[in-house]
């Protein structure tokens, strides 16, 4: 059985359809795909598991809100993991929910 999975990260000026790349193995098919934002990932997730995705890792741009919002999007379609920094170095050593939270 093949693993269909992706690894999602964040970047400001990321697409979902220009920045994705796919690599293939005999045990797993892992499609990489950049977002802007929270509410693309979010969407992204939803198309991701239409086409199959089991399995959904977050870089570590995604804060704790960031994550939760895209778990919530598949809902409990694919499992979702994290790179976890407490801080990123691609986000100004900050966190994500720093940037994209709807509560900030």
């Amino acid at each position: 059985m093949v693993l269909k999975a992706a690894f999602m990260f964040v970047a400001s000026d990321a697409d979902p359809i220009q920045h994705r790349s796919v690599v293939s193995t005999s045990e797993v098919i892992l499609t990489v795909v950049g977002v802007a934002d929270y509410q693309m990932a979010c969407e992204t997730a939803k198309k991701l598991v239409a086409e199959g995705i089991e399995a959904i890792e977050l870089c570590g741009g995604f804060g704790i809100e960031g994550t939760a919002a895209v778990k919530q999007a598949v809902a409990g379609e694919a499992v979702v993991g994290v790179v976890r920094f407490d801080t990123h170095p691609g986000l100004g050593s900050r966190s994500g929910d720093e940037f994209f939270s709807r509560s900030r």
